[in-house]
């Protein structure tokens, strides 16, 4: 399987890990993985942006599949193959357009920015 057929399979699984926050067997740490993971893909603004060549595009291809790979391995094998059949066609369209995804990422550039504001005024 080549590099790229395998993020199309880790995106892919993306809804899966979503049901899978519901589910008593899913152990606390993959919950919060799982929650971070979620979030991060379904937010219209990324860590990096994207108009940042080469930069922008590392965190779709680097941060993305290592936090869904990372969250999987913590998820049991049986709960999450349920979910994985159950999520089938959940997601085709791409990322959502909500814009409270959005919030941790915004919250995050702008502790960012003021560390830069504070650093270059004091």
């Amino acid at each position: 399987m080549n590099l790229k057929e395998r993020a199309k399979q880790l995106k892919s699984n993306i809804p899966a890990l979503f049901l899978s926050l519901k589910s008593k067997d899913t152990p606390a740490i993959a919950k919060i993985l799982a929650g971070i993971t979620i979030a991060y893909a379904l937010s219209p603004i990324d860590l990096i942006p994207d108009f940042i060549p080469v930069l922008g595009y590392l965190d779709d291809i680097i941060i993305l599949p290592v936090l869904i790979s990372l969250t999987i391995k913590f998820i049991p094998e049986e709960t999450f193959e349920r979910y994985k059949t159950e999520a089938f066609g959940m997601w085709q369209n791409g990322k959502t357009k909500r814009w409270y995804y959005a919030i941790p990422i915004v919250l995050i550039w702008l502790i960012i920015v003021w560390f830069i504001v504070r650093a270059i005024i004091f």
